[in-house]
């Protein structure tokens, strides 16, 4: 540790940090764990460490978008992410009810109209109200909140920088870091950032963004071309290739058909090459459709990027403490305890290599970690059949394997595939189009054919297969699934009736009770 103030004097004169040339030489460490980053899995683990009676730290600083927009303690998922998105896409879903309501007998007055403005108020206080939970939370499990930017010094050295420039230096015997991630800008398109928004802002948008295109078909750019046409505005969805990479295919083709049935413009096969400031104040985006290398343009309020998002690591030094990354995506590399290159350095979220972009996983991995430094546990995270739901108008939730991977992983002669085409009962009387309500189960073509996935398209998709996750992680099979009693009438019980196969070429559309 001595040799820190050897190896950067200029700094630590510059700092006023000249003291740690003692303070770090010393084998006792400030703190037994100090996390960086105050997201969903950084305060978790570190809530999970103060139950040991351990002295913890968690470091959060949020840097304003592009754009300026900033928030509170909680990452990603409070204050841009699956919190402000489920409560806009229950705005949504409320207009919706709205329309059904008529046929059901309610008397409403038409035209309905969406005021934004309250909307977003709403969300917004509601997510600060997690905000200050969270440091309320902190404060009784005796976790030491620090509102500083976090970079390495040294292995065991984290830099702390101020809002005002203050530098002050911390030092701990473990280090985990769950800095999540942040959304990326195209970097080759004109105008891009100069105009454009991400997830980042549109969630703190006090006026409505008008009529929007959204650049990309990740699930982020369609919950929210969903969640944006359902409050009365033109939403416009771009998309290069396919929609949903990474998800069943069949299914995400089902979803987007279905956005694109009840309002949502999609443009296929297109690429931006521009965006510019018209002289009405509006956005004109230039396209090429990559077919034909045709360009067309049209004029929006709003241009959202939803392109990917990339770790938030740039900022770490990880060079300076050893931690390796992959030099493609530039996550950190961990094995299966989330250690990283160096021994007690840990990586947790959004920010690991080869792990799922999902709340509660880093919520799950961040726990054991602190369980397995502190109580004795050695327990890892099983990243095998993890649930997840895409909150588009129609919700889309799944389980394990798609049905490409489960072809890919057994081969498609090795895999039975059982299908159903449902309406739920609420959408009859309101005379709701179901065309694309479809769940399909996939199994391993054996005896006992134990289920690899299930997809449900339809309403309360999350919910639905909450539930029946469980039973695929225990290793359900398609028989036991076949002796449950379903709970009638519900969208979930077609479920456990499944009895018709793709193989069979059979009609899969459900009919009568």
């Amino acid at each position: 540790m001595a040799a820190l103030c050897r190896a950067s004097p200029r700094f630590l004169r510059k700092s006023g940090l000249c003291r740690t040339a003692r303070a770090l030489s010393s084998e006792k460490h400030e703190y037994d764990l100090l996390v960086v980053g105050g997201g969903s899995g950084g305060l978790a683990c570190a809530k999970e460490a103060s139950q040991f009676g351990k002295k913890v730290a968690v470091l959060d600083y949020v840097d304003p978008s592009p754009k300026g927009t900033k928030w509170g303690l909680g990452g990603t998922c409070v204050n841009v992410g699956c919190i402000p998105k489920k409560l806009m896409h229950q705005a949504a879903l409320l207009g919706r009810s709205l329309k059904d309501a008529q046929r059901y007998g309610w008397n409403v007055s038409y035209p309905v109209n969406h005021d934004w403005s309250a909307m977003s108020k709403a969300v917004q206080n509601y997510v600060k109200s997690l905000n200050w939970g969270h440091r309320v939370q902190l404060q009784d499990k005796k976790v030491k909140y620090l509102n500083l930017k976090g970079s390495f010094v040294d292995p065991h050295t984290i830099r702390g920088l101020m809002k005002g420039g203050k530098e002050t230096l911390l030092t701990a015997e473990n280090i985990v870091l769950a800095t999540g991630g942040r959304p990326k800008y195209p970097t080759n398109i004109a105008g891009a950032r100069e105009y454009g928004i991400t997830s980042d802002d549109l969630f703190w948008l006090k006026k409505s963004p008008g009529k929007t295109l959204v650049v990309g078909a990740s699930y982020v750019s369609l919950e929210c071309a969903g969640f944006l046409t359902g409050l009365g505005l033109n939403a416009t969805v771009m998309m290069r290739s396919i929609p949903l990479r990474g998800f069943d295919q069949q299914m995400a083709t089902l979803v987007a058909d279905h956005m694109e049935g009840h309002g949502t413009r999609f443009l296929k096969k297109c690429s931006p090459t521009k965006v510019k400031k018209a002289e009405n104040g509006r956005l004109r985006v230039t396209w090429k459709y990559l077919d034909s290398g045709k360009e067309k343009s049209d004029e929006f309020d709003t241009v959202m990027w939803a392109v990917g998002r990339a770790p938030d690591t740039q900022t770490l030094n990880l060079e300076m403490a050893g931690v390796e990354t992959n030099p493609v995506t530039g996550k950190i590399i961990v094995d299966a305890r989330e250690t990283t290159s160096v021994p007690h350095i840990y990586a947790v979220g959004d920010i690991t290599e080869g792990r799922p972009e999902l709340t509660p996983t880093a919520i799950a991995a961040g726990k054991l970690v602190a369980q397995r430094l502190f109580g004795q546990s050695a327990e890892l995270m099983d990243y095998d059949n993890v649930p997840t739901t895409v909150f588009t108008p129609l919700e889309y939730g799944c389980v394990g394997l798609s049905e490409e991977e489960a072809a890919g992983r057994f081969g498609a002669d090795h895999i039975e595939v059982y299908h159903a085409f449902y309406k739920p009962l609420e959408f009859t009387v309101a005379e709701r189009d179901a065309a694309q309500c479809y769940i399909k189960m996939v199994c391993l073509r054996q005896q006992e054919q134990r289920i690899l996935g299930l997809h449900f398209i339809g309403p309360n998709a999350g919910e639905v297969i909450q539930g029946f996750a469980l039973g695929i992680k225990c290793g359900a099979t398609y028989s036991q699934m076949a002796k449950t009693v379903g709970i009638h009438p519900t969208s979930a019980e077609e479920v456990a009736k499944l009895h018709i196969t793709k193989r069979s070429g059979a009609d899969p559309t459900v009919t009568g009770c």
